[in-house]
């Protein structure tokens, strides 16, 4: 059998070919991120800001898809089963990621499996926020508060299995209190519930809770943080105001569904963290109260095992449970 043996120089102009279609053809029609909860939480807000700010560098609009359902599940879905062409990608998070695997038996999707990571975004820390209506002016007086109604208070979360369910079972588990779950189909729902009073209390995502607070329409308990956050100085620590130990912080990144050309998720993330890495972009999300990060494939692979670990132990640790 003849083996053809390729001039070197033909080699090169071949791989060159590819990375030149990669990187530069790619893209040449629109790009979609599924963000798969409502308008108006964290994981939206974030990946708006970024479609928009990464738009003029790869020379196509980027399309905002919100799939909800499933706590996340039926969105990741979509975009795990998506073409693996770059033409689809997935703002994952702490809940869709490390969480539901942990929380769900039947998970249509197995995280570290059906994805290539991209970049991670940026970390967002939960504030404690509770209903403006309620006689409680700090942490401890809401605690006395709810436990003087058993069974009578209940806390909002973006649905079963997110951050804020596991940050609420954790609170009720430390401070002793008996409250009520109420789950919503995403943070943008559940907001405006708990500024309307059907709810009491939730850790939420402070670029999503702080413009409220500011408002007045919701009042800030503590950040769930180990310092204080530059954004709002003011509020203090959930363990300077007496619930020591309590840190939620949630994060948020890019992701491909796996077979995703490498040439094409490089490009991906080399644009997202470069855009990340600009003071304006940088200062807005810090603005939100946000920390931005931009790294690279194998850096944010490496955070979401680490992550899938540490929130499966919370999970089993909080007792948290799909209803």
């Amino acid at each position: 059998m003849t083996i053809r043996r390729f001039p070197a120089a033909l080699a090169f102009v071949i791989v060159l070919g590819w990375t030149g279609y990669a990187s530069g053809q790619y893209p040449n029609r629109p790009v979609r991120i599924v963000v798969p909860f409502p308008p108006g939480g964290a994981v939206d807000i974030l990946a708006r800001t970024i479609a928009q700010i990464i738009s003029k560098p790869l020379g196509q609009n980027i399309v905002v898809d919100n799939r909800v359902g499933g706590a996340g599940a039926i969105g990741s879905e979509l975009a795990a089963k998506s073409a693996p062409d770059g033409y689809t990608l997935l703002m994952g998070s702490t809940t869709t990621i490390s969480i539901n695997p942990a929380l769900f038996s039947k998970l249509p999707y197995d995280p570290l499996k059906a994805f290539v990571p991209v970049t991670l975004v940026a970390f967002v820390p939960h504030l404690l926020v509770i209903n403006a209506g309620i006689p409680a002016g700090n942490l401890k007086e809401f605690i006395a508060y709810a436990k003087a109604r058993p069974g009578q208070v209940n806390y909002a979360s973006a649905g079963n299995g997110t951050p804020h369910h596991i940050a609420g079972e954790m609170f009720k588990q430390i401070t002793g209190l008996n409250m009520v779950h109420v789950p919503y189909k995403g943070t943008g729902p559940a907001l405006p519930e708990l500024i309307g009073g059907q709810v009491s209390f939730m850790s939420v995502e402070i670029l999503a809770a702080l413009p409220h607070v500011k408002s007045g329409r919701l009042r800030a308990m503590g950040i769930a943080t180990a310092a204080r956050n530059p954004t709002a100085p003011d509020i203090p620590t959930v363990s300077e105001a007496g619930v020591p130990g309590f840190e939620v912080t949630s994060w948020y990144g890019v992701l491909a569904p796996t077979g995703t050309p490498k040439q094409i998720t490089a490009r991906l993330a080399s644009v997202i963290a470069s855009a990340v890495a600009t003071p304006d972009l940088r200062e807005k999300l810090s603005a939100m109260g946000a920390t931005p990060v931009g790294n690279t494939p194998e850096e944010f692979g490496a955070h979401m095992r680490r992550e899938s670990i540490k929130w499966a132990k919370a999970v089993k640790e909080s007792g948290a449970h799909v209803d």
